[in-house]
């Protein structure tokens, strides 16, 4: 079950006795618990019927001791236990959720990973509970994401905007949705979210990124190359090398999948991951490059993402290692 399917459901006031919340991805667990602290029972009936432990400082009998009481002045109780993952003797909340109070919604959220897929209890869960198991999102993902959570809010993105998050922030949904809410509430009555405002809300240049590193490596324009690769030499917050190889990486990876693409450009986005959007990005690179220069580029940012961590390098600069790279990778 999805967390939106989850949401609705609760919108509709249909309810399950326990809902384990497990996995990788806080974005949607802290979704749904925040939605289940403030959404579920009135202000009044919190006062007496929400409980709320955390692994780290409780016992599984203060959590099941809990679950087993009657509400008061309510139908239904609430009770959440958050970083479950840390509460000793997990294993012993079998019990309760092999027979749950009808009265009480039971909310675990279980971060980081899954529980073990061999143990009674993750049997247990698949049989008796509302189970929801969250992964990261893959990098080829997030545009379409983000675009959907902007559009979800009311507001228009452009392509760009989007874009300039993603490869700015990376795959923390939680941290994605915070800049957009930012950026939204200053906003005023405009309904569309352009580049512009990414720079000014969340402080993100829309000249100098990593973004427009990547195109302008990919074009082969070595001078706005070395520009951009010069400004973050200037502001090493802007974009660490930590951040620009990887992206850059993933870039020419999708690159290199053109040459063995076949079909539209929908079937071979399908295919290689790339957005619609960019298609004519990408085959511009491969143009440019050729299959052997996308194959040495791919080597050689293999190379400077080694000497970028010290193997086989006495202490480059992380701006001189970029400009080399760049240089050879157009050369």
């Amino acid at each position: 079950m999805s967390a939106e399917k989850i949401l609705n459901d609760w919108k509709k006031k249909k309810y399950k006795p326990v809902y384990w919340l497990e996995g990788e991805e806080d974005y949607y667990i802290d979704q749904l618990v925040n939605a289940a602290e403030k959404e579920i029972l009135t202000p009044e009936e919190a006062g007496f019927n929400l409980s709320i432990f955390y692994g780290k400082d409780s016992t599984w009998a203060d959590v099941v001791n809990a679950c087993m009481k009657y509400p008061m002045f309510s139908d239904k109780q609430v009770v959440i236990l958050k970083e479950a993952q840390q509460l000793k003797e997990l294993d012993k909340l079998e019990a309760y959720i092999e027979k749950p109070l009808s009265s009480t919604i039971f909310i675990v959220a279980h971060k980081e990973k899954k529980v073990d897929g061999r143990s009674k209890l993750a049997k247990l869960l698949k049989e008796k509970a509302e189970l929801l198991t969250t992964k990261k999102m893959y990098d080829n993902e997030l545009p379409a994401w983000t675009q959907q959570m902007i559009e979800n809010k009311g507001y228009q993105p452009t392509q760009k905007a989007i874009h300039l998050l993603v490869d700015h922030i990376g795959n923390d949904l939680s941290r994605l949705a915070n800049e957009v809410d930012k950026v939204i509430l200053n906003l005023g009555d405009k309904k569309t979210i352009n580049e512009d405002d990414i720079e000014n809300f969340v402080g993100i240049s829309k000249e100098y990124n990593v973004f427009e590193l990547q195109n302008a490596v990919g074009k082969k324009n070595l001078s706005k190359a070395l520009q951009i690769v010069q400004y973050f030499e200037s502001n090493p917050k802007a974009a660490p090398i930590q951040l620009i190889l990887p992206s850059l990486y993933s870039y020419f990876s999708k690159v290199f999948m053109l040459f063995g693409a076949q079909g539209d450009d929908k079937t071979v986005a399908a295919q290689t991951g790339i957005n619609q959007w960019f298609m004519k990005d990408y085959k511009a690179s491969a143009s440019v490059y050729g299959y052997e220069g996308v194959q040495a580029a791919l080597l050689l940012m293999h190379e400077y993402n080694l000497r970028s961590v010290g193997v086989g390098d006495a202490g480059t600069e992380d701006a001189s290692l970029l400009k080399e790279m760049i240089y050879k990778m157009m050369n």
